[in-house]
């Protein structure tokens, strides 16, 4: 069973999170385009939002197999296993009240826009908040890449490495 839960976990881990952090990494970029009015890419914003929510609501399975795979193996109370979870939690967080958010704003910004045939202005406040997004998307997937790094070392486990 706990081969079985690993994988579950392994496999969501990367089908899940992967998507997330390409999808939100990309979306300043094209967002930052919206600001010359260029239809392209506010369809490629709405799509890579759409991505980072979609995923965002499947990759609960991440943790919960994550924990019922540490539950299996008895390391629920191991350092490592416990930072993961924290970094987890505040990955979520930021996913869920930082980027996401950010991403609609946006995208409302730039359908507002073109709906009322001003435009975006100079581009200033744009650029602004696609650069904030992307620094927030970073610190979101610097996180993903310690707890992988957790997950592999498991420093001080004595389940091996």
């Amino acid at each position: 069973m706990t081969k079985l839960l690993l994988s579950i976990h392994v496999l969501a881990s990367i089908l899940v999170v992967g998507p997330i952090a390409v999808a939100a990494s990309m979306f300043p970029r094209y967002a930052r385009r919206t600001a010359g009015e260029d239809g392209h890419s506010v369809s490629a914003t709405v799509l890579l939002h759409r991505i980072c929510s979609g995923y965002a609501i499947v990759g609960v399975a991440v943790p919960v197999f994550g924990i019922a795979t540490g539950a299996q193996l008895g390391v629920l109370t191991d350092a490592w296993l416990l930072t993961s979870i924290v970094l987890t939690t505040i990955a979520a967080a930021i996913l869920a009240l930082a980027i996401l958010p950010g991403q609609e704003s946006m995208i409302e910004s730039a359908a507002a826009a073109a709906a009322d045939g001003t435009g975006t202005g100079d581009g200033a406040d744009t650029k602004r908040a696609a650069a904030r997004l992307a620094g927030l998307t970073g610190v979101f997937n610097l996180l993903w890449a310690v707890v992988v790094v957790l997950m592999i070392v498991r420093p001080g486990s004595t389940t091996g490495a």
